[in-house]
């Protein structure tokens, strides 16, 4: 971007610059909040990180709002004032983590070997201490922000963000960009303009029970019966459209001698179009029991949809 006056961005080099001047400043933020633990099943510990957030925010003049959550953190909207008014650009992020109440015992945050080491350094409390400087560097190159800017950190998106997706959504939509600020692609620090969506499925699989040697025959192995739909299931892996599907736990039986009764498969489904979810979410739940004496329940479906790389993502990554 380029501009004159008090609305002008500083040259490249200088922006650059900027961020490694603080550098140090950068580290001591992203620790400061990776000693907060904020695991996403523990809703008082992640609350202590958004008040801390929130502090951080309104300080750099932002207008905080706390969306209430029942059994998570409360999700945090912060909204900063544009001179120009329009619709703001969106920074998404989430403050939960996957590490348990603790790991900071055994995983001290620390400088070592070049790297920023603890537990959500990368996924993703480095990418919020990025908009803490990136908001920053904007209030002191501008007099006024020239456009609005909102911040939403929600603190389920480890666990799937089925409290905070409708408010996601509703601020996806009345916002001209969204930049998300999770972990770049590989060490060269990539954006990520393609993203696959993401689905889970469970499969059971009911027989019936019997005495492997008394009464083998009378028995029907939902243990087969699942082998049987997860060779079937394979089948739907298409490379080329990026279409996968991963059984990734199976469980079934109860002792060696008795014929299993129950067997369960769960399935992590990924999609690189939308109009694959359709296809593959009817291809699973039509399957059929090889063995008319076995019943199949399919559960689950897909929980994100596919980012893909149109021609609004491409122009909003070179302006970017």
């Amino acid at each position: 971007m380029s501009g004159s006056g008090k609305d002008a961005w500083p040259e490249a080099v200088n922006r650059s610059s900027y961020f490694e001047e603080r550098k140090d400043d950068i580290v001591e933020c992203i620790r400061q909040l990776v000693e907060i633990e904020s695991p996403s099943d523990n809703k008082q510990a992640a609350d202590r990180l958004s008040a801390f957030l929130a502090k951080k925010f309104e300080a750099l003049g932002g207008q905080i709002r706390f969306h209430k959550s029942s059994n998570f953190g409360d999700h945090l909207q912060v909204d900063f004032a544009g001179k120009r008014g329009g619709k703001p650009a969106l920074l998404l992020g989430h403050y939960d983590t996957v590490y348990p109440l603790g790991t900071l015992a055994n995983m001290p945050c620390r400088v070592a070997d070049g790297r920023l080491w603890g537990p959500g350094v990368l996924d993703m409390k480095s990418g919020i201490a990025l908009m803490l400087t990136a908001i920053d560097v904007l209030r002191a190159t501008h007099s006024d922000l020239p456009h609005p800017i909102t911040v939403l950190l929600v603190s389920d998106e480890e666990v799937g963000s089925d409290s905070s997706r409708h408010i996601t959504e509703n601020l996806a939509k009345q916002s001209a960009a969204v930049l998300v600020l999770e972990p770049s692609y590989g060490l060269n620090g990539a954006v990520k303009t393609v993203r696959k969506g993401v689905g889970e499925y469970t499969i059971k699989a009911t027989g019936q029970a019997a005495h492997s040697g008394l009464d083998f025959e009378k028995g029907a192995s939902a243990i087969v019966e699942l082998a049987k739909q997860i060779t079937k299931i394979s089948q739907m892996v298409d490379l080329k459209r990026g279409l996968t599907v991963n059984v990734g736990r199976v469980q079934g039986g109860t002792r060696v001698n008795v014929v299993p009764a129950e067997a369960t498969a769960v399935l992590d489904v990924r999609i690189a179009k939308m109009k694959d979810a359709t296809a593959i979410d009817r291809k699973l739940r039509a399957l059929k029991p090889f063995n008319r004496k076995c019943k199949l329940k399919i559960d689950g479906g897909m929980n994100r949809p596919p980012m893909e790389r149109t021609a609004g993502v491409a122009a909003l990554y070179k302006k970017a």
